[in-house]
């Protein structure tokens, strides 16, 4: 009909990639991105830099380039053989540096004699195949330090210390279940034992950026903690 004015689309010059993203839009490709380090996809800092693009992303190009390099299932359609949890591992730190990071497997039970130097378990991406992980530690001296996230519960009950210090740093992500009972026995000497939540890089400190675990549990919602 002559006179009539066509919607405006893709057609009319505007690409698809211009169109502007809504909240739901950036929500979807986030929790995309955080599926994708869980399943071992990026680092923990590509998630990081992601993040901060996808919190200020305007178009869909914009958030397009975020997942561009990942499948777009889920998992590949191959079938993998889950990977077994060992049913005791041992570490022996005499002096310098021992850490389990990233996506390693969490064991049934772990024997740490740490007698200088430093041991970290960081459960922030750790493949989680049992609901509890029993610890027999001796800390003679040196650090033990255990790194939680939502879900991860840390227990000292049953640890003797002598003249050394326990600290189990109250997460701010509230009440939430409880998908690994961490129990931890045996004694501290004159070493220390800390269990804290993943702290912010100065950079994200200064950018008031989310931590991971804020988008996936709402931390800080309702507890009055704000997160270090």
């Amino acid at each position: 009909m002559m006179g009539e004015v066509a919607p405006r689309g893709p057609e009319d010059g505007m690409q698809p990639s211009q169109l502007r993203a809504s909240h739901e839009d950036r929500d979807a490709v986030i929790e995309a991105l955080r599926v994708a380090a869980g399943d071992g996809r990026l680092t923990s800092e590509e998630l990081d830099e992601r993040l901060e693009v996808a919190f200020n992303a305007r178009t869909y190009g914009e958030l397009a380039t975020l997942t561009a390099d990942l499948p777009t299932t889920g998992r590949p359609s191959a079938a993998v053989a889950p990977v077994e949890p060992k049913d005791m591992v041992r570490i022996n730190c005499r002096s310098g540096n021992a850490t389990r990071d990233g996506n390693w497997v969490v064991p049934k039970r772990m024997e740490i004699r740490v007698t200088s130097g430093n041991v970290k378990l960081d459960f922030t991406s750790a493949v989680i195949a049992n609901q509890s992980l029993e610890i027999d530690t001796e800390v003679r001296s040196g650090n033990l330090i255990i790194i939680t996230k939502p879900g991860v519960a840390v227990d000292t009950d049953d640890l003797t210390v002598r003249s050394g210090n326990v600290k189990l740093v109250r997460p701010p992500w509230g009440t939430v279940p409880v998908t690994l009972q961490i129990n931890v026995s045996g004694q501290v000497g004159s070493g220390n034992l800390v269990a804290r939540h993943r702290r912010r890089s100065l950079w994200a400190w200064l950018t008031r950026k989310p931590m991971p675990y804020q988008l996936a549990a709402g931390a800080g919602a309702g507890t009055g903690i704000i997160a270090r």
